[in-house]
């Protein structure tokens, strides 16, 4: 079993024989293997902070503290847009629910 630390973030890599990932039969494959291994570790990281900053604004009931941390959420948002883990279009959605919710509690 090995971790990779990935931005305070621990997820345990399983490299067992019988992993669907061992079934390359050349030696690019096995680099494609991990090269998507990074890339779906990274997406995972971002995704779930992404989703932690949105719940946590949320959740806010100060009216101040909520527009203060709203430019953050919302440069995090259009930054997992851009690196396409979510679409640009939920990204807008997520945005816009997040502006009504702090217009509706000021």
């Amino acid at each position: 079993m090995k971790k990779i630390v990935l931005l305070h973030l621990e997820f345990k890599e399983n490299k067992g024989k019988k992993n669907r990932e061992e079934m390359a039969n050349h030696k690019s494959q096995f680099k494609r293997i991990r090269q998507n291994e990074k890339r779906r570790l990274e997406n995972r990281y971002w995704g779930k902070t992404m989703r932690n900053s949105i719940k946590k604004l949320r959740n806010t009931h100060d009216v101040n503290e909520a527009k203060e941390s709203l430019p953050k959420v919302v440069s995090l948002i259009d930054k997992v847009a851009k690196k396409g883990i979510i679409h640009k279009n939920k990204a807008a959605n997520l945005k816009s629910g997040l502006m009504i919710k702090i217009n509706r509690m000021a």
